[in-house]
């Protein structure tokens, strides 16, 4: 976005909420760009003559929205790519963590789940984001409604867990070589994805997921202790990383 263009609060959270909204829909992230700035540039026009932002959106933003989503073409390759990431995300902390008590064994249900869960929350992202962008909703209500999303799957994952306990399915078992295997594709994607999201939050957090239990395992500490003291380690590592990477953020003025 033009940052040298001055535009009014109400005009730039208006171009914020389109290029959410734009993303969630699918669209390829450069042409939603291109989009961005071109309508930039009328409002900023609108704006110096003194014409409300109405003038060019219209009366509904919503519609607009959803009339310029219309004419561009769904960027069908970045979703995909977007979901392989998330499903094969939550594999792959279920089998870091299973891989720590050894080989690897998962039911049928477990499978299915898993691919069912990802692409629920894929969906509730994407009509949540889309929700949000497109109404005036309160921030505490925005808040709510993210929160809702992000425990969707948390929930999920536990009736999930439930599930497989009261449903009988084949289990396919794996040997130490093939567990080896599947953990050794496991670090690369997750390696890969990191270097292509260019982030290492997923690496971190699997990490942080998998490496309490397993190093506390290796102490002489009680298993009531190990379970007090594992989850602080989990969140107080996943939160100071988060910590960390805003105050960069922050000072490098990102």
């Amino acid at each position: 976005m033009n940052s040298e263009l001055k535009l009014s609060d109400k005009s730039r959270e208006f171009l914020d909420h389109l290029r959410v909204y734009l993303f969630s829909s699918g669209k390829h992230s450069d042409e939603i760009e291109e989009i961005v700035e071109e309508l930039e540039v009328h409002l900023f026009e609108a704006e110096k003559n003194g014409k409300p932002i109405e003038k060019i959106i219209g009366k509904s933003p919503k519609e607009y929205m959803e009339m310029v989503s219309n004419e561009m073409a769904t960027d069908y390759r970045s979703w995909i790519k977007t979901i392989s990431l998330i499903v094969f995300g939550s594999f792959s902390f279920t089998i870091f963590s299973d891989l720590m008590k050894g080989n690897l064994s998962y039911s049928v249900l477990e499978i299915v789940g898993h691919l069912v869960i990802g692409a629920v929350f894929i969906a509730a992202i994407a009509t949540g984001f889309k929700y949000i962008s497109a109404t005036n909703l309160s921030i505490k209500k925005q808040g709510l409604l993210v929160t809702a999303i992000m425990i969707l799957p948390i929930a999920l994952f536990v009736g999930l867990i439930y599930a497989n306990r009261a449903i009988d399915t084949p289990v396919i078992h794996f040997g130490t070589t093939a567990s080896m295997i599947i953990g050794g594709i496991t670090a690369l994607f997750i390696i890969g994805a990191s270097f292509w999201a260019k982030t290492w939050i997923l690496l971190i957090v699997v990490a942080l997921l998998t490496l309490p239990d397993f190093l506390l395992g290796l102490t002489p500490l009680t298993h009531e202790a190990q379970l007090m003291i594992s989850p602080w380690i989990t969140f107080g590592g996943i939160g100071l990383y988060l910590w960390l990477s805003l105050s960069w953020s922050r000072k490098n003025g990102k």
